[in-house]
């Protein structure tokens, strides 16, 4: 088994303070900088499961670095350096408090919700007729925000961010039109590799300066849901299950297990074994999206590879 990277105690030059997410932990340097450290933790369902997978760090670092560079033309971003494999460098932000979730097809949660027959979700009506995986006409923005207690995201419509204050109506129609440029670039991306750009996330910070700016990920396997383009249609007509690039995969195999994060459900065992598939699996995402084979990294010792390269990287600066 690969050594894997769960969680970081570094001390930079300048660090004021750290934040601990599910997946990554943010180190705030001077006031002006952010380290980005991409863990191998795996979450799904809310909960972090105990293992990490080896090189998923790498991975979804990796996407979303490769992804600014290549939609900086549409949108600005947070991101100034990668000075390690799992590490991202980038301006300090204030978070918007809300998630830009946008469908290009009805899958997943919107899925969900038209079988239990809603037709309207975060405030955009859904056309009668569909079936699950169908193409919505147009993308669809449905927002997210974090509820008051816990971390699991709660459905919130345009109208109730405008009114509510949430978001000023000049930043949210930037917001809006940044996700539906990088949607539309992330669906060309795809296609060009054979796949199918479902749904995805966007979150959005504003620097010190006021300038709007996409932070976190962008069109990773944890983010975002995926096709396989060839006999997608095909698929539907028969109303067969779609053939998908995401986590989902652990979802499945969770839910087989009996554990979907609700009250008094215990995390199955994952054995060394299936972590192995875990992480053949995120390599696989990684060639099919990226279009080209996966590098691993050093893993004989990520704690002290990752230090030692963002020590180069503050000192050089």
């Amino acid at each position: 088994m690969s050594k894997t990277i769960t969680e970081s105690h570094f001390n930079f030059p300048g660090q004021k303070s750290v934040y601990k997410g599910k997946v990554r932990e943010v180190y705030n340097i001077n006031d002006e900088q952010l380290i980005m450290i991409a863990t191998d933790r795996l979450s799904a369902f809310d909960v972090v499961m105990p293992k990490g997978i080896p090189y998923k760090g790498q991975i979804l670092n990796q996407i979303a670095t490769k992804f600014m560079a290549q939609t900086e033309d549409l949108v600005p971003n947070w991101l100034t350096a990668t000075p390690d494999p799992n590490v991202a460098v980038g301006h300090l932000c204030e978070p918007f408090k809300v998630e830009m979730v946008i469908r290009g097809y009805m899958s997943g949660h919107a899925a969900r919700e038209y079988k239990a027959g809603k037709r309207m979700l975060c405030g955009v009506a859904m056309p009668e007729g569909m079936k699950e995986n169908d193409k919505f006409p147009t993308p669809i923005i449905t927002p997210a925000t974090k509820a008051e207690m816990g971390d699991h995201d709660e459905d919130i419509s345009r109208e109730d961010i405008l009114a509510k204050g949430i978001v000023s109506k000049e930043d949210y129609e930037v917001l809006e039109d940044y996700t539906r440029k990088l949607f539309a670039r992330g669906t060309e991306i795809a296609a060009s590799r054979g796949l199918i750009l479902v749904d995805t996330k966007y979150e959005f910070g504003k620097t010190k300066d006021g300038k709007i700016v996409l932070i976190d990920e962008i069109h990773t396997p944890d983010s975002s849901r995926y096709f396989y383009a060839e006999g997608y249609q095909e698929r539907q007509d028969k109303g067969e299950a779609q053939k998908q690039l995401s986590k989902e995969f652990v979802r499945q195999w969770l839910i087989s297990n009996n554990f979907q994060g609700l009250e008094g459900q215990t995390v199955p065992v994952m054995s060394d074994e299936y972590i192995e598939t875990v992480s053949e699996r995120y390599i696989e995402l990684y060639e099919n999206i990226m279009g080209e084979p996966f590098v691993k990294a050093d893993v004989s010792n990520i704690q002290d590879r990752i230090e030692q390269n963002v020590l180069a990287y503050l000192k050089a600066k």
